[in-house]
């Protein structure tokens, strides 16, 4: 970005801040541009939606407030437009369109869609509700008694998931998204078919790309959590979540000996089974090929080494093979 004083290129500056929400204060990375010759400092458009989304993301895990993500997903699970979930939770008609596009919502609000996230606790609020027609109610009503039935039956599934990601919960350690297994699976596959890596490589591929997305937006790409170990950052649990994805027949996994004698797992596509772009944003797609370009030529002992040198691995390392947070992805070096 040019210097609106003197027109020369500026210098992107980060920093420690403690910033003010909702008569709140929240420490965060502040992000600007530092004009050299006046000392002025400023922002753009983009540098300020990652200031305030720090702030936002901070407030919402204070106060368990849902994150777009999962306001969007609620409606979806009931099948309702904006409108009538904002009419069914009592909000005005526009309320719950501007929660999902990013609008934090008041702490009474996220109560009462993080009650509606349980189709028990919904139907709770449809059957006390004074503002849907009759009709109405009778829908969602058989669509609660569905989906309540149907989690029943899916306790295997549940469970599965809690064994995977521990908690689902978006927090700081999981980039403020609820883990998903199958947008980690495309990222999985998108590696295999662009770099057929071995498994202590893309285990790295997937760290930078979902930091790398997380200092982009100040979201992960996956939710998935990741722990400092003695050959760098890795997914919580990545053993289990491969040998659950290769058992989909979602990727192929090749115990075979490199060139060099290096004896391990490959990761290769599966045939007919192609990445899906569907799942991904266009600024996820972005990261995702940038992160192919830096790492292409890199063997698996040189990334473990680049990872070494992390501000991400060096510290959770040393304290004991901890949980990174996400937050260290505005330190990262490699990428």
């Amino acid at each position: 970005m040019k210097s609106p004083i003197t027109g020369k290129e500026m210098i992107l500056q980060k920093e420690s801040r403690t910033l003010s929400f909702r008569k709140e204060e929240f420490p965060i990375v502040y992000h600007y541009f530092l004009c050299k010759e006046s000392k002025e400092q400023f922002t753009s458009a983009e540098l300020d939606e990652i200031n305030v989304n720090q702030l936002y993301n901070q407030y919402r895990e204070k106060y368990n407030i849902p994150f777009p993500d999962e306001i969007k997903e609620i409606r979806s699970k009931f099948g309702l437009s904006a409108v009538k979930m904002s009419e069914a939770l009592g909000f005005g008609i526009n309320i719950y369109r501007n929660y999902e596009n990013g609008e934090v919502p008041n702490e009474s609000n996220g109560k009462l869609i993080r009650m509606a996230q349980d189709p028990k606790g919904f139907k709770q609020l449809i059957e006390l509700s004074r503002t849907l027609e009759q009709l109405d109610k009778e829908k969602i009503l058989k669509r609660t008694e569905e989906l309540i039935e149907a989690e029943k039956q899916n306790n295997l599934v549940v469970d599965l998931s809690d064994y995977f990601f521990g908690s689902r919960i978006p927090d700081e350690y999981s980039g403020y998204r609820k883990p998903n297994i199958e947008k980690f699976t495309e990222m999985v596959i998108f590696f295999a078919e662009k770099m057929q890596p071995w498994k202590t490589k893309l285990n790295k591929l997937l760290f930078y790309a979902d930091f790398f997305c997380f200092r982009q937006t100040c979201f992960s790409m996956s939710g998935v959590r990741y722990r400092a170990i003695d050959l760098g950052p890795v997914p919580n649990n990545f053993n289990a979540i491969y040998e659950f994805i290769a058992n989909r027949n979602d990727i192929e996994i090749f115990s075979t000996e490199s060139a060099n004698g290096f004896s391990g797992e490959q990761f290769k596509p599966t045939p007919q089974r192609p990445f899906n772009t569907e799942l991904f944003s266009k600024e996820e797609l972005i990261v995702l090929n940038d992160t192919v370009k830096v790492f292409a030529k890199t063997s698996a002992q040189d990334i473990i080494e680049i990872s070494h040198k992390e501000k991400a691995w060096k510290e959770n390392y040393s304290r004991g093979k901890q949980l990174i947070s996400y937050k260290y992805g505005f330190d990262l070096k490699a990428i």
